[in-house]
């Protein structure tokens, strides 16, 4: 496995506010560059057989229109897809909408960089109490999952049960921690006040942890 500092200081992220047709959103952008051409990250995030290898079992039709289901998570609907550079999708789960929009770009020879734009509407309250790590902490741990998964010459399948494992070892929690943190900072960064950025990132820690 990678490891868990050296891929949090991997991943860029950042925390906007953007006014959207049904109001206000938070966006949380998050980014990471990988060893790998721009065709080939293409084929590892949007197709059936290789996004269960790094993230979750996925079904549905993976294409612009098609409706799409992760396995005890999100589903939602494909808007846009323009191969082999970005699609957006709804992001549908516990009965809210939001929007992602996923962007590839070549950095040089062999590099690729992989961008998730999350748009969301987070009511006042929620977002004072948790912040953007609620959902950064799990969006940190699919790009881990990517980077893994392309850094292994062999690529092998996702074992769901040494994943589980990983998130509750003191490992899985020492990246989570970090990953709330550094989803703070970027709140801060943002505008967001610190003092109330870094409880927010606390209580999603303490969520996550059961600590």
């Amino acid at each position: 496995m990678v490891n868990e500092d050296e891929q949090v200081r991997a991943v860029r992220r950042t925390v906007a506010s953007r006014l959207v047709e049904a109001g206000e959103a938070r966006v949380a952008t998050i980014s990471q560059v990988y060893d790998t051409d721009l065709e080939d990250l293409w084929d590892a995030v949007t197709t059936a057989e290789r996004i269960p290898r790094w993230f979750l079992p996925i079904s549905g039709d993976l294409k612009q229109g098609g409706h799409y289901q992760f396995e005890g998570n999100a589903g939602g609907t494909i808007t846009r897809c323009d191969a082999p550079t970005s699609f957006e999708a709804t992001w549908e789960y516990n009965n809210e909408v939001s929007w992602v929009t996923v962007r590839l770009s070549s950095e040089g020879a062999g590099r690729t960089r992989f961008e998730l734009e999350h748009v969301a509407h987070v009511s006042a309250e929620l977002w004072e109490q948790y912040g953007p790590s609620a959902t950064g902490i799990g969006w940190d741990m699919g790009l881990m999952g990517l980077a893994n998964y392309m850094s292994s010459d062999k690529r092998p399948e996702l074992d769901p049960a040494v994943a589980a494992a990983w998130t509750v070892s003191e490992d899985g929690k020492r990246f989570m921690r970090l990953s709330a943190d550094s989803w703070a900072e970027a709140a801060i960064a943002g505008g967001d006040d610190p003092q109330a950025a870094r409880a927010g990132a606390d209580r999603t820690y303490g969520a996550y942890t059961g600590g």
